[in-house]
This record gives C-alpha cells, structure tokens and sequence, in this order.
C-alpha cells in the first residue's frame, strides 16, 4: 500500500479531507510520511535551507542571540533550543561562532526540538561535541529563559484554505475523482476566526489559516516574557496572507501537491501577523518583520564574507560569492524570507531588527 492508497481509503470511509489533514498525513504519516522516513536535505535531497548554503547564515543568527543574552544580563543558566534543525547544522554554526562570548556556553541547555527520528540521527552527528537534548514539543522546553531560533519551521505547519463567497467561506478540501486525489470545496459556512478578513478579501479570495502555528508560539513567548530571553523566527511569507501558497517541492523542483503524497515536500507562506499577535496575546514584545537580506546585512554578513574570501580562491571563492548573493539579494532569499523576532516588553529587539 501506497501513501495515496491510504489516503483514498480514507476519504473513501471519512469524506474529503481538509489541506491541513492532508499536509500533516503527507509530512507526518508514521510508515509513509515525508519527514519521518528520509533526510529531505542538501543536493540529494527535494530542498536546501539557509544553514546548508553557508555557515555564514548560522554564524550571524548565533551572534544576535549571543548579544541579546548580554544585553539581558547573562543569564547564568538558559535555553538554547532551535526548532526542526534539519541536520544541525544552523545549530554548529551558531555555536561555533559563539564558542568566545564569554559564559555563553556553559550556561546554554541546548534543545532540539525534533520530530524525524532520521533527522535527529543526523543531529547527534553535526552535535556529538556537545550535550544536547531532543525534544518532541515545545511545551516540554525548561521552565527558565529561553534563546530561539526556528529556521523553515512554520512553513512547514498544516494549513487549512479558505475561499470566500458573499460574508462566509468554502473550505478547500481534498477528495477523490476516478481513482485519484483532487481539490474540491466545501460547504457554505461562516468562520469566525476570519471576520478580520471581511475588510481586506473578495469574493474568490483564498486565506490560508495554520492552527498549529499560534499555541507554539504562545509557549515561546510565554517563557520569554516570564524569564527573559529571545526568539528569531525565519521563514518565506508577509505580514497577512492571501491567496494559495501551498507548494510541493521534488528533486529541487516544484510538482503537484496531489501527485506523489509523501514524497514531496509541502509547505505555505507563513502569516506573520498571525505569530506576532499570538506572541502579543502571551505577553510578549515582537520586532518588525524585517527582510532576511537586510536582517543578515545589518549584522555584518558582508564583512564575514569578506574576511572568508580572504583566504580562498577559485571555485571554493566562487561558492562564497554565490552564497552570500543567494541569502542576500532581494531576487533570491533576501526578499522572500522574512525575520520576526520576540523579545521581553522591558527589553530591546535581537540585533538585526527593530521594534
């Protein structure tokens, strides 16, 4: 049995099912699932992230939250926890680059927060030169404060899509059609949780919620804003969503979500909005939403590049040129990907962004 046979057989006995149904069975499913059986990662992989591009994107994040925890005091015991670190690497990089902030180290718990058993195999690899823990959830992170990082996590979210009609909506859902999966819509209904969206759509208009997204960030922000520390969430969206974001990505190509169910990678834009205001609701300060070209820039990208092409030539000169154009330039990563970040109301934002 396939994913797909699985999936038919479920609508078959359940009705159609809902994106963010799909999205979770897709990534999630325990036999057949994306995340749970393969390393999705690098050139071999469907996609690459920042962190595999150049270490330089690590370094910078790392030296952010290292500056934050002295501006807060040097808290003598923390969190040091990143979440879906893929392979670990953003986590090395991070740390190396802050290996020489005195008292940083000894006083980090690092935490992972990780689903994929094949990826945290991959973590205690990129890792095995420190103590780290795994975790499943974020509401098992220790009660103190708290240095986030997550990296390509939201997007990763189940979604459910919405698309008006009149002052109510049609949820799109997935069902069957002569043997295969295909998109659909459902029934009339009002969503209370999208009146807000009255004033900003059309008739036609698709809005994409993600229930998941909220209650995690709400546990973050509640840590910080009870014992101090800061968050960096990264990942490609705006401040509020509209349209149908949702994507499947193949060998580095773009394919039809419905085609190959769990041998692709979904994902959607992520609404900022939404985190920001779950993170205001739990207490928390947040920053701007800032360009991660300008995030990164800000932070001195440019001279660490500068300094690394020092000592190269090449082609190895080359890559390092194209690493910092691809996380950078507003045609690559620097426009699409945004950064958000949370912060304690009695403090100021992670270096690299603005109140």
């Amino acid at each position: 049995m396939s994913l797909q046979d699985y999936l038919i057989a479920r609508i078959d006995a359940d009705g159609p099912l809902s994106v963010a149904d799909y999205m979770n069975e897709c990534l999630l499913n325990p036999k057949y699932g994306y995340y749970t059986t393969r390393d999705p990662l690098g050139s071999g992989g469907d996609f690459i992230t920042a962190p595999e591009i150049s270490q330089m994107f690590g370094e910078m994040l790392g030296l952010s939250l290292a500056q934050s925890w002295l501006e807060q005091g040097s808290p003598v015991a923390f969190t040091l926890a990143e979440l879906g670190p893929g392979r670990g690497t953003l986590m090395a990089d991070l740390l190396r680059a802050t290996k020489s902030v005195p008292g940083f180290h000894e006083a980090a718990q690092i935490v992972l927060v990780e689903a994929s058993p094949t990826l945290q195999a991959k973590q205690q690899d990129a890792l095995s030169a420190y103590q780290v823990q795994w975790h499943d959830t974020v509401d098992l992170l220790p009660d103190q404060p708290l240095w986030l990082v997550a990296n390509e996590f939201f997007d990763a979210l189940p979604i459910r899509q919405f698309v008006r009609e009149g002052q109510a909506w049609r949820e799109k859902r997935i069902g069957r059609a002569q043997g295969e999966l295909t998109f659909g819509l459902g029934p009339l209904a009002p969503q209370p949780a999208l009146d807000h969206r009255l004033a900003d759509t059309h008739d036609g208009d698709l809005v994409e919620t993600c229930e998941a997204a909220a209650p995690i960030v709400a546990r973050i922000a509640q840590r910080i804003a009870s014992h101090g520390g800061a968050a960096l969430i990264i990942d490609y969206g705006d401040w509020r969503a509209l349209g149908d974001t949702l994507q499947a990505l193949r060998g580095h190509e773009s394919t039809d979500p419905l085609t190959t169910p769990g041998q692709a990678d979904l994902t959607a834009h992520v609404d900022f909005e939404a985190l920001a205001l779950a993170a205001q609701t739990a207490g928390c300060a947040y920053s701007r939403v800032t360009p991660q070209g300008v995030f990164l820039e800000r932070l001195g990208i440019t001279a660490r590049a500068q300094t690394l092409a020092a000592l190269l030539s090449g082609t190895t000169l080359d890559s390092l040129i194209a690493a910092h154009q691809r996380l950078t330039h507003p045609q690559e990563m620097g426009t699409l990907f945004k950064v958000l970040g949370l912060f304690p109301k009695q403090s100021t934002p992670p270096p690299g962004l603005n109140a």
